[in-house]
């Protein structure tokens, strides 16, 4: 097990390496750095002349080494990483980097396993009920939800519920974790409740999808297995219907949707940033389009890092579940 870990995390070093490289090549191509934002700033509202401000954005450039080559940047930074796990000073939040994201990216992954956690409960337990019902009124209403979860764009669905929340409930706390009054209390089970009051329509948004794709692949892959002969088996034994299903028949269905869990936490983290995003909420998602919009590179591009390790890291993680399941997966990963 321990020479089946070693690979894939060694598989993935390579891998990461390159998203880097492509991530930061492609936010660097955009026109524009943090300086000219600077200079606009500076035109805008301290009323400085167009060359002055043009001098103050190339001496920050300079001191920053914005001007450096592309290639050279890339190497700064990601050996600032690699040698000292740093990266890099947030321009725009004048923070290190690390703090920023640290902040943003944990409220982004709860979020994101809580979504990851419902869809499954939910999706495979649907999905259950939806392939022992099959052609029935039941399975075709959980065909339509899981064709709706799956076609509707997340951002249109955000779009709907803060239309709905704000103009026809009257909604007006939106793009907060908590009520003024809960922002600095301690924890109780009143600001509990405040919170999921505020972030229900994202972790409803990330959820919907989720669970319409387990629901979906669960009902297809324990369809598959209901017709295999060691089923049939253990019917033709006398176990009851019940036993069949959830001893038999659903443990081997389950198989695909663990490799699937590799994609599970990045795809629940895009749900919750595209509806962080219209909500606004302090995640990572209006961070990034943030630091885009400034030309905060630094905190751009480590962001992008930290969701490309997150895909990474689902993918190991799925390999040892299947491996653990199915021994087969392992010796094959040893010996590979």
């Amino acid at each position: 097990m321990f020479r089946f870990v070693a690979m894939r995390i060694l598989a993935a070093i390579p891998v990461l390496l390159v998203l880097s490289v492509v991530t930061f090549g492609i936010i660097k191509a955009q026109p524009g750095d943090y300086a000219d934002y600077l200079k606009s700033m500076l035109m805008s509202q301290g009323n400085v002349s167009d060359d002055a401000a043009q001098k103050q954005a190339d001496a920050y450039r300079e001191q920053h080494g914005l001007n450096l080559p592309v290639p050279i940047q890339y190497v700064n930074w990601i050996g600032g990483i690699v040698t000292r796990f740093d990266f890099g000073q947030s321009m725009y939040y004048n923070r290190p980097v690390g703090d920023v994201v640290q902040e943003r990216l944990s409220r982004t992954v709860l979020l994101a396993l809580t979504c990851h956690i419902l869809a499954s409960i939910f999706g495979i337990t649907l999905g259950i009920v939806a392939a022992t019902r099959q052609y029935s009124w039941v399975d075709t209403l959980f065909g339509i939800v899981s064709f709706l979860g799956m076609t509707i764009p997340r951002f249109l669905l955000a779009i709907i519920i803060i239309y709905i929340l704000a103009f026809k409930l009257n909604v007006q706390e939106i793009g907060s974790f908590f009520s003024a009054r809960y922002g600095g209390a301690p924890w109780s089970w009143d600001k509990f409740v405040d919170l999921v009051r505020h972030v229900w329509p994202v972790v409803f948004i990330a959820t919907f999808g989720g669970l319409a794709y387990n629901m979906r692949v669960m009902r297809a892959n324990l369809l598959d297995v209901l017709n295999a002969q060691y089923v049939e088996t253990a019917r033709a034994k006398g176990l009851r219907q019940s036993a069949v299903i959830l001893k038999h028949a659903v443990p081997n269905a389950l198989h695909p949707l663990i490799a699937y869990q590799g994609v599970v936490l990045p795809y629940m983290m895009q749900g919750e940033i595209e509806a962080a995003i219209v909500f606004g909420l302090p995640t990572v998602g209006p961070a990034i389009v943030g630091s885009l919009g400034v030309g905060d590179v630094w905190v751009t591009a480590t962001f992008m890092l930290v969701l490309a390790a997150t895909l990474l890291i689902g993918n190991i993680i799925s390999d040892l579940l299947l491996a653990l399941l199915d021994p087969r997966v392992r010796l094959s990963g040893a010996t590979a």
